[in-house]
């Protein structure tokens, strides 16, 4: 047994949905990855169980089962369906702003809505010129009576397409920098929001990535999340609190391919014997399952932190630290769990294959993993730390 912070009662709850991923999502896993296409059908396992309200509170329609639920769930999705285990970290993605600064009605009108699954979310943060530089983006948005009108457009849109919400972000002052960002809640069926071009991807097919435009797309004036000019920092708040989130599916990805690669490690045999008995396979294999291991325990950490009420720069820590970690682990074993497999890991009859394209966008998204290793050093440089040695 692993490290288990977990609750006889969320113990349940993750027995609930290994279940649904063992009966229900891993036989579909494949044919998502062929056939590119978005697994609506899935989204109704997901909502028949309520595992889209394990983050929302009891007052908004959810479990009221916190973050570390959330996380786990992602966890056991994603070792069968990456995918899928994406459908349910973008749910909380797109909620986050609402939840951290949306009003009392924004929240009684949306979060029921996202927390039943009737309602999937996006957040529409990166731009074609804007990634890591949330400064260069160039979607504005301006007051116009009760309304405000956004121009501009969007790519790399998770649920792009999909989503009933966006979490939109456009500048108010174009002119302010990080300062003159600020945050929309946009309804899908908005008059001037256009979906582009869904992208043809290596990895998580069946999940919608793509553009969204905003042509003349008026936006109520109570749709603004929070206040002008903060939405730099709304952003940066909802980031700190869904990277973990790919952590997870990250996690999932790991465990699932060094699972399956223990599982082919004991049935095939050379030279007389398993696979799992020479000394090389089983040092892979003790390799991945300690990294899992200790990824687990990073990703669990921050989740008992967030349920906890944790906040400020040591939440932006810990929640860099799980997502760096888990995914560079995800890459790691799923490359080994290939090499285990030999020549039949290269084929798609297998899943490691299709494991490992799923983990290489985990070091991307969400804040590249490079972005990550500044945050980590810049809050280890503030942090009032002393060296027990002299220096100099």
């Amino acid at each position: 047994m692993g490290y288990d912070p977990l609750s006889e009662d969320q113990r349940e709850v993750r027995e609930l949905v290994r279940t649904l991923a063992r009966e229900r999502i891993a036989p579909r896993a494949a044919e998502i990855d062929e056939t590119g296409e978005f697994p609506w059908d899935l989204v109704e396992v997901l909502r028949e169980h309520e595992i889209f309200g394990l983050p929302f509170e009891e007052r908004h329609g959810g479990t009221g089962t916190g973050t570390l639920m959330l996380l786990v769930a992602i966890e056991e999705v994603s070792k069968a369906c990456a995918t899928t285990g994406l459908v349910l970290a973008v749910q909380e993605l797109g909620a986050l702003a609402l939840k951290l600064a949306g009003t009392d009605e924004q929240r009684e009108r949306y979060l029921p809505r996202l927390a039943s699954g009737e309602w999937l979310a996006a957040y529409a943060l990166t731009e074609p010129g804007s990634g890591s530089d949330s400064a260069a983006m160039r979607t504005t948005a301006r007051r116009e009576d009760d309304a405000y009108v956004l121009d501009g457009g969007k790519r790399f849109i998770t649920n792009a397409g999909v989503a009933g919400v966006y979490t939109v972000f456009a500048k108010t002052d174009p002119d302010a920098g990080h300062s003159g960002i600020s945050c929309f809640v946009v309804e899908a069926d908005t008059p001037g929001l256009e979906i582009g071009r869904i992208e043809p991807k290596m990895g998580i097919k069946g999940s919608t990535t793509g553009e969204v435009f905003f042509n003349d797309c008026r936006a109520p004036a109570g749709n603004l999340i929070g206040e002008e000019g903060e939405g730099f920092k709304v952003a940066m708040r909802v980031l700190d609190r869904s990277r973990p989130g790919i952590g997870a599916q990250a996690l999932g990805i790991a465990q699932g391919a060094t699972d399956y690669a223990l599982e082919y490690a004991k049935s095939r045999e050379t030279m007389g014997k398993p696979i799992v008995e020479h000394e090389l396979v089983a040092a892979k294999l003790a390799d991945m399952e300690t990294k899992c291991e200790a990824a687990r325990g990073l990703l669990y950490r921050f989740g008992l932190m967030a349920d906890e009420g944790v906040d400020g720069p040591e939440l932006t820590r810990a929640s860099a630290m799980a997502k760096l970690y888990c995914s560079d682990v995800a890459m790691e074993v799923t490359t080994e769990a290939v090499q285990i497999l030999g020549g039949y890991g290269y084929m798609k009859e297998y899943p490691v294959e299709r494991m490992m394209r799923d983990a290489k966008i985990t070091q991307i998204y969400e804040g590249t993993n490079e972005i990550q290793r500044l945050v980590i050093a810049r809050e280890m440089v503030r942090a009032n730390r002393t060296s027990l040695a002299p220096v100099g």
